[in-house]
């Protein structure tokens, strides 16, 4: 696994496969999986990623806590 970030554009790409990219599906306004031509997922890039990895902290955290408190 390959994590790069571009501080001017914004942008977090995580390469979890290397290799050419087939196709790419959003999965929200602004996260876009790669996949390879057998369809794994190959890469993850997240635009404006300051302010969606701070939510998905936020609402992993917000589960931690929840499921713990049982």
């Amino acid at each position: 696994m390959k994590i790069s970030y571009d501080p001017e554009e914004d942008i977090l790409y995580i390469v979890v496969k290397e290799g050419s990219i087939f196709d790419s599906r959003e999965i929200d306004d602004d996260i876009r999986l790669e996949y390879d031509k057998k369809g794994d997922v190959a890469g993850l890039e997240i635009m404006n990623a300051r302010k969606n990895i701070a939510q998905i902290f936020a609402r992993e955290i917000a589960r931690e806590i929840g499921t713990s408190a049982h």
